[in-house]
């Protein structure tokens, strides 16, 4: 992923590369780089449309094929399954404490043969997936399609799909700790090293700043408002 700008005093060397791409001060970010701010602004639990915009313009710029950037939407979009995620372990829960449901039930042959093109489609299998593969396979196949479309058709490497998930697993509007965990161990096992692992956190943690570019303009523009007013 991209460079690092020159550390400044008293600032750490990681801060200060992270300051330095934040703020355009440091050299030219990399594509991947781009990729990953696409991903915490176009996320839906932020959607910010002037950061997409602004990483979509400098990850062409960067050298970025349009099916690629598409490819980084499409990957984001799979975000929304951490309703089930989160969802059906509440479910069993209730169903446990209602004497409804005791026991996992065991797979069926359709149930196995999902698992099965998940694992083989997507690169891995996960507990997290045991639950909502019982109790809702119908909705785990339709996941299964849409989410393995970048894995099928894309041409992005795997680890940098789970620099993606891990993004929008990690960005403060999300924080899903048991998806970035997941992400962040099969990100490792595509080759990640720890220090990418930490710039795509370094990278989502900046999206705090959208609080000023938001809020400032308006700021100015009601500070000019009562000025006509006088």
């Amino acid at each position: 992923m991209g460079g690092h700008a020159p550390t400044r005093p008293g600032v750490p060397a990681r801060l200060s590369g992270l300051l330095g791409r934040a703020m355009a001060q440091g050299p030219p970010r990399h594509q991947d780089e781009e990729f990953i701010y696409i991903v915490v602004d176009a996320a839906a639990t932020h959607m910010y449309a002037p950061g997409v915009r602004q990483h979509i313009k400098a990850a062409l710029a960067a050298g970025a094929t349009p099916q690629e950037i598409m490819e980084v939407l499409e990957c984001t979009a799979t975000l929304s399954i951490h309703a089930m995620n989160v969802g059906v372990p509440v479910l069993t829960e209730v169903l446990a404490e209602r004497g409804i449901r005791t026991d996992a039930a065991p797979l069926n042959e359709y149930q196995e043969r999902l698992k099965a093109e998940f694992t083989q489609k997507r690169g891995y299998w996960n507990p997290t997936w045991d639950e909502m593969l019982e109790l809702d396979p119908e909705l785990f196949d339709a996941y299964t399609a849409f989410s393995s479309h970048p894995w099928t058709h894309g041409t992005l490497s795997p680890k940098v799909r789970e620099f993606i998930y891990m993004a929008f697993d990690t960005s403060a509007t999300h924080l899903y700790k048991v998806g970035l965990k997941l992400h962040i161990e099969n990100a490792l096992g595509y080759g990640a090293t720890i220090g990418e692992v930490l710039e795509v956190m370094e990278v989502a943690s900046v999206i705090g700043i959208h609080s000023v570019a938001m809020g400032a303009p308006i700021l100015l523009e009601e500070i000019a408002a009562l000025a006509g007013d006088d």
